[in-house]
C-alpha cells in the first residue's frame, strides 16, 4: 500500500522547504495566506490517484454563494470530513473547472485546528498550501488539559489557547468582511469508522451559522488518501478513487435557523440540536450521492 510518505518522500522535502520553519502559532499569525508555490507539488499526487470521473455536483451553487461573499455578505461552507485531503482535492477540482473556479478557490480561507501546525512538519507543510485561520479547537482543550500536568504549564497553555482564539476570531471578521469564503468542517476532525463520535458535529457550528448571512452545505464521497490509524498524515494510505464533492443550494442563515426552530424547541442543548440538524441533512446528501453513483 502506498503512502505519501513511502511513494513521495521526494516532494514531502520540496514542499517542506517552501515553508517557514517556525510552525508555532501565536495571536500575530494566525491567519496563513495559501503559498501557492506548494499546488503543484500536491496536485501531482492529487493527479495520480484521482479518478477522471471526480466532479463537484452543484458547482453553480458554490458560484452563487461566492456571489454573495462578493456583494459583502458573510458566506459559510460546512463540508463533511474524511480526510487531510478534502479541501486540497476539493481546491484542485475548482481550479481545474475554469476561471470561475480558479477564483473561488482563491477565495476560500479554511479554519484550520492548531494540531495541523504544530504536531508534524510534513502535515504543516501540506496545510500550508491552502489559506487558513488557525484556531485553538475545544477538543484540543481536553488534550491539554490530560497533557499538562504542571499547574503553571496549564496555565500558560490556556492562556495561549484563549490568545490565539481571539485572535482567531478578529481575523475571521475581517476575511467574513472582504469577499471571503469560509470553509468549516461541522465534525471538527476526520471521521474515523471505528469512532462514531467523530461523525457528530461540534457545539460551536451554531454560532458559526448564526453569525453568517449565507451557507451551504458540501458532501464529499469517495476518498484519496485514507486515515491510517496508527500514523500521521505522511503515513495515510493512497487509494485510487472517483471523488464527487455535492454542493448544496444556498441556505439564508436565518431562515434556516427559523425553519427548524419549532423542532428544537422542548430540547436541552439547542445549539448541539442545530448542529446535528445540519450533520443529519449532510449525511442525506452523502447517501443520496452514493446510492445514485451505485445505480
Amino acid at each position: 500500500m502506498d503512502t505519501i510518505k513511502s511513494k513521495y518522500a521526494h516532494l514531502i522535502g520540496e514542499i517542506i522547504a517552501h515553508v517557514p520553519k517556525n510552525a508555532h502559532v501565536s495571536e500575530e499569525n494566525v491567519y496563513q495566506q495559501g503559498i501557492a508555490a506548494l499546488l503543484p507539488y500536491i496536485d501531482t499526487i492529487i493527479h495520480d490517484y484521482i479518478d477522471d470521473c471526480s466532479d463537484i455536483e452543484g458547482i453553480e451553487n458554490l458560484a452563487s454563494l461566492h456571489a454573495h461573499a462578493k456583494r459583502g455578505e458573510s458566506c459559510l461552507m460546512l463540508m463533511e470530513h474524511y480526510s487531510n485531503f478534502d479541501l486540497p482535492v476539493f481546491h484542485y477540482l475548482l481550479r481545474r473547472s475554469g476561471q470561475k473556479g480558479e477564483e473561488i478557490a482563491s477565495d476560500i480561507v479554511a479554519i484550520a485546528g492548531i494540531k495541523l501546525n504544530e504536531e508534524n512538519p510534513a502535515v504543516h507543510a501540506f496545510a500550508r498550501a491552502y489559506s487558513r485561520i488557525v484556531i485553538y479547537p475545544s477538543r484540543s482543550m481536553q488534550i491539554i488539559k490530560e497533557k499538562y500536568k504542571d499547574p503553571k504549564e496549564l496555565y500558560q497553555e490556556i492562556k495561549r489557547s484563549i490568545s490565539i482564539n481571539h485572535a482567531a476570531m478578529k481575523a475571521l471578521s475581517a476575511a467574513k468582511e472582504s469577499g471571503k469564503l469560509i470553509l468549516v468542517f461541522p465534525a471538527g476532525t476526520r471521521y474515523r469508522p471505528w469512532d462514531p463520535s467523530s461523525k457528530r458535529g461540534v457545539r460551536e457550528i451554531a454560532s458559526y451559522i448564526k453569525s453568517f448571512s449565507k451557507f451551504c452545505l458540501v458532501s464529499v464521497n469517495g476518498n484519496i488518501l485514507r486515515i491510517n490509524p496508527s500514523g500521521d498524515m505522511e503515513d495515510d494510505i493512497l487509494q485510487k478513487d472517483r471523488v464527487i464533492y455535492n454542493v448544496s443550494p444556498v441556505h439564508d442563515s436565518k431562515e434556516f435557523l427559523a425553519s427548524v426552530k419549532y423542532d428544537l424547541h422542548f430540547r436541552d442543548d439547542k445549539k448541539q440540536a442545530i448542529v446535528d440538524t445540519i450533520m443529519d441533512l449532510l449525511d442525506a446528501m452523502h447517501k443520496e450521492t452514493e446510492d445514485r453513483c451505485k445505480g
